[in-house]
């Protein structure tokens, strides 16, 4: 009985060990360690749900390019911003003389903007 019961915390100190490791943890008490690897849990759920925006922003990035090439406009460079908010600047040639109204551009842009959230949010 008493072996078992060594075992037991053996393992569980085993255990505690792995997660101050894993967490970068200083702590030493038992709910201390398991507290922080909480937080760290939380922080990590965090940073995947920043990644998974920046990963929205680049699909809604790669929509305007299309709306881009459908409008017969080549993309020189392009520069996306989307940490606070989303923000893009491009420099494009247009191809075979074609008339280019800014407000068109705007509006066209605009449309492929929303049409992305739209399929995003299905």
């Amino acid at each position: 009985m008493a072996a078992r019961r060594m075992q037991s915390e053996m393992a569980i100190h085993s255990k505690l060990h792995l997660l101050r490791t894993l967490t970068n943890s200083k702590c030493v008490k038992k709910n201390s360690i398991i507290l922080d690897a909480l937080i760290y849990i939380i922080k990590l759920r965090l940073q995947l749900e920043a990644i998974e925006r920046e990963y929205q922003q680049l699909l809604n990035h790669v929509q305007e390019v299309k709306a881009f090439e459908e409008m017969k406009l080549s993309v020189v460079q392009a520069r996306v911003t989307s940490r606070y908010f989303f923000g893009m600047e491009a420099i494009v040639e247009v191809e075979n003389e074609v008339n280019l109204d800014v407000q068109v551009l705007t509006r066209s842009l605009q449309m492929a903007i929303q049409k992305q959230s739209v399929e995003i949010d299905k």
